[in-house]
């Protein structure tokens, strides 16, 4: 059958959404459960209504809209947070381009094999506690203490945070009572990374996503006057932490090339500027295809800040805060996904994803693909996040024809 996408509504669909939360820096600022997230899950009910879906949501705030009766339900989806001062696309084109698709198979009258969802899971982006926080919900791998007790990035508890809503700690730790069986899981997402648009191909088939491990680590020397204590007998902990960012990236690039390792935050203490840095408090975010070599960096990482730490009379300490395991795509939903840009005529490459996404989440219980458009420069996560629309309708069209052939 051959069946495409509305381009036009789709592109509506999309504009309208990225009216909510529109901040004062030009990006989009929707962290799951604030005032415009609220607004936004309302909007995206109602579209899911008017497509003739059934409509439900879980304790953890993930949307579903269905089609088709019972049994092991093909899924494809995504998330609609934003990182503050964010793009309009990062999610949102997964979420709306699923629920294109469910419209299309209504208006044709595609028979269903078995039942067809649209998702969009909960905080993906970790505004909260923790990374994923919906599709860990969903799939009943939260921790319950980080979600009691841990911290948002906002300051609050998590249940401060929930106050003035229909949702609770609880519902959200009993979210996975309602999953239904699962057969599939497709994804639609912007690359975030500049190599579709660099080798000018509109379409990427994910082949492995990336695990992380995200640790919060400290140097801890001694605070001295600035100007009295001789180079040489400092204790300088911003110096360690200066010299691990080095040796760590130059190990990461010579040793385990193609993984990649981040310090994106730095507290300074005291912080002033007139004195020699006590404690150096940083977050450290590695990554890698393979988990074999996540286990070689957890190891070899600490290794060089301990070394570091001794030479410069330092102490090093550190915690993990998150982890997720890296994924392989199977090989059956690959062939599956490459036969169908053969069919539309549409160029791909497979490439791996170094971002998280839902998608990792969901492979522990059932088949997982994604799909990736251009975003152009490869920005993602920023209020320059863009696209062509002409990339998007070849991406929906693929996840379309990916859907007739899973659950058509």
């Amino acid at each position: 059958m051959d069946i495409r996408v509305d381009i036009e509504r789709l592109k509506a669909d999309i504009e309208a959404l990225g009216l909510f939360g529109q901040d004062l820096k030009g990006g989009v600022s929707r962290p799951s459960f604030s005032r415009a997230d609220l607004e936004a899950r309302e909007w995206f009910k109602k579209r899911i209504t008017e497509a003739g879906l059934a409509v439900r949501q879980d304790g953890a705030g993930n949307i579903f809209g269905r089609a088709g009766g019972p049994g092991r339900a093909v899924m494809a989806g995504s998330h609609i947070d934003t990182v503050i001062n964010g793009g309009r696309f990062d999610g949102s084109v997964g979420v709306l381009a699923a629920l294109e698709c469910l419209r299309r198979f209504r208006e044709e009258g595609v028979p269903l094999s078995k039942p067809l969802e649209v998702v969009s899971f909960t905080d993906e982006e970790g505004n909260l506690v923790g990374d994923f926080l919906g599709s860990r919900a969903f799939m009943g791998l939260l921790n319950e203490d980080e979600v009691r007790h841990g911290r948002t990035q906002f300051g609050p508890v998590l249940a401060e945070v929930l106050k003035g809503t229909e949702f609770t700690i609880d519902g959200i730790l009993k979210a996975y009572e309602l999953k239904p069986e699962l057969e599939a899981y497709v994804e639609l997402h912007i690359e975030q990374g500049p190599i579709l648009e660099t080798e000018e191909v509109p379409i990427g088939l994910v082949e492995a996503i990336a695990g992380k491990r995200y640790l919060w680590g400290s140097f801890t020397g001694n605070a001295a006057h600035a100007g009295t204590t001789p180079i040489e007998l400092r204790q300088d902990a911003f110096l360690g932490l200066a010299d691990f960012a080095l040796k760590a990236t130059r190990h990461v690039a010579a040793v385990h090339y193609g993984s990649m390792v981040t310090i994106g935050k730095v507290a300074v203490h005291p912080g002033a500027f007139s004195i020699v840095p006590g404690r150096a408090e940083f977050s450290l975010d590695f990554r890698s295809t393979s988990g074999e070599t996540l286990r070689d960096l957890e190891k070899e990482l600490s290794e060089i800040a301990r070394d570091i730490a001794s030479t410069r009379g330092l102490s090093f300490a550190s915690k993990l805060m998150d982890a997720t395991e890296p994924v392989k795509i199977p090989e059956k939903l690959l062939k599956l996904m490459e036969q169908e840009c053969g069919t539309l005529g549409y160029p791909f490459l497979r490439l791996p994803s170094g971002a998280g996404h839902d998608a990792q989440i969901l492979a522990g219980g059932c088949d997982s693909g994604m799909i990736f458009i251009p975003c152009l420069d490869g920005i993602s996560h920023a209020p320059e996040e863009a696209i062509r629309w002409e990339d998007l309708e070849k991406g929906a069209n693929l996840l379309l024809k990916t859907l007739i052939r899973l659950a058509g």
